[in-house]
């Protein structure tokens, strides 16, 4: 695995614009960055990223089997009472899912370690199916890397693909996409992901998290008061559940993406329940409720992530009693209220000076490529860099 300084392509800001990719900068900060790419062999793509990607998804399908039939854990989940029935029916009917993203902490040498599960919301999946591989193409026809240049990147094609499957399992619906306004990011990645269920034969629509009614027979409806059946919602499952319309949830014939039951794995308390599943698994991170300080060695460094949190927000590194270490080093935000978990602190590696963090993508049940993030900071949040890779 190696960070590999490399010329932009000198039109890549126009070409941006020409596809939609109007986050490439925010806020005056480059956010997708073609300075450089991250080469990686193909054993290292096969044995340590693809084929664990895979095992861990079907561990975190395991813990939400357990979960859901388990009230006890269903609390220490934070999942509101009055959703519970949701969720248990939402996995015991099979409700399908689209895809995911695992975060992984990886230097090209030993196990990829699970950080965790974007399994609800993820962005970034237009850079990464799309624009990362355009950048691929363009650099090996300009010859600036080598026509044996590959990427771990099936991830449009699984998209349609699935999109497909997903429409005969839902057939004569039309699916509507939504995210908030004022996201140019979540805008934008809608956006991909809807060109994508076209492209696939799927009848679309578009409507805004905010612009969502109900009508009197507690249907949702868009703005054009058509009642909404389907949806794929990048709108998090915590905070529908506290959304004033949470109450009529469920009360209507609707399907979901992603999925009710993807609260759970979403969720940050799926790190201890997978240790406590799976001890030692070399895939994993040492991980405790708060009520299980302990059993945590006195040596072992801790990261403090609340159980519902975004972006990398509210972030915090303790000693093994829980007690902060370093006051210096915290991501803010708004999220905790609801409780912590504790993740044994394995650091990011670094190249080049950049703390580098692997995001692992799946559809359904299958991998489906990687993207990168990097920052000078330890901790990876919303503007840190996205980078292109190859396998060579």
């Amino acid at each position: 695995m190696l960070r590999i300084p490399c010329p932009e392509r000198p039109n890549w800001q126009a070409l941006a614009h020409e596809y939609g990719f109007q986050f490439h900068t925010m806020y005056g900060e480059k956010y997708w960055d073609e300075s450089a790419y991250y080469q990686f062999t193909l054993e290292q793509i096969e044995n340590d990223l693809e084929a664990p990607t895979e095992e861990i998804h079907a561990m975190c399908l395991e813990v939400v089997d357990k979960v859901v039939n388990d009230e006890s854990l269903l609390n220490k989940f934070a999942i509101p009472r009055q959703h519970w029935e949701l969720i248990r029916d939402s996995w015991k009917n099979g409700d399908p899912s689209l895809y995911s993203r695992l975060d992984l902490t990886y230097d090209g040498k030993g196990h990829a370690k699970l950080y965790e599960n974007n399994a609800d919301t993820p962005t970034s999946v237009y850079e990464t199916g799309f624009w990362q591989w355009l950048w691929l193409e363009n650099n090996v026809d300009n010859q600036l890397l080598a026509r044996a240049s590959d990427q771990f990147n099936s991830l449009q094609e699984k998209l349609v693909n699935r999109f497909i499957e997903l429409h005969a399992l839902t057939p004569g619906r039309i699916l509507h996409f939504a995210c908030c306004k004022d996201t140019d990011e979540d805008r934008g990645t809608v956006q991909y992901l809807e060109d994508c269920a076209k492209a696939a034969g799927l009848d679309t629509a578009f409507v805004y998290i905010e612009d969502i009614g109900i009508d009197n027979k507690n249907e949702f409806t868009d703005v054009d008061d058509q009642v909404i059946t389907w949806i794929f919602k990048l709108y998090p499952w915590e905070f529908m559940f506290e959304d004033e319309y949470s109450a009529h949830l469920g009360k209507q014939n609707m399907r979901w993406l992603e999925p009710p039951w993807k609260a759970i794995i979403s969720n940050k308390a799926l790190l201890p329940m997978l240790w406590r599943m799976f001890p030692n698994h070399p895939n994993l991170l040492p991980s405790f409720f708060e009520d299980e300080l302990y059993k945590i060695p006195e040596h072992m460094q801790l990261v403090k992530k609340p159980i519902f949190s975004r972006e990398g927000a509210n972030i915090y590194f303790t000693d093994a009693q829980g007690v902060i270490s370093d006051k210096d080093v915290h991501s803010d935000g708004p999220y905790g209220v609801e409780g912590f978990i504790f993740q044994e602190r394995s650091p990011l590696p670094q190249f080049s000076g950049n703390h580098t963090l692997i995001g692992s993508w799946l559809v359904d049940n299958q991998a489906a490529g990687i993207s990168i993030r990097e920052d000078k900071q330890s901790i990876t949040q919303d503007l840190s860099r996205y980078l292109p890779h190859i396998i060579l």
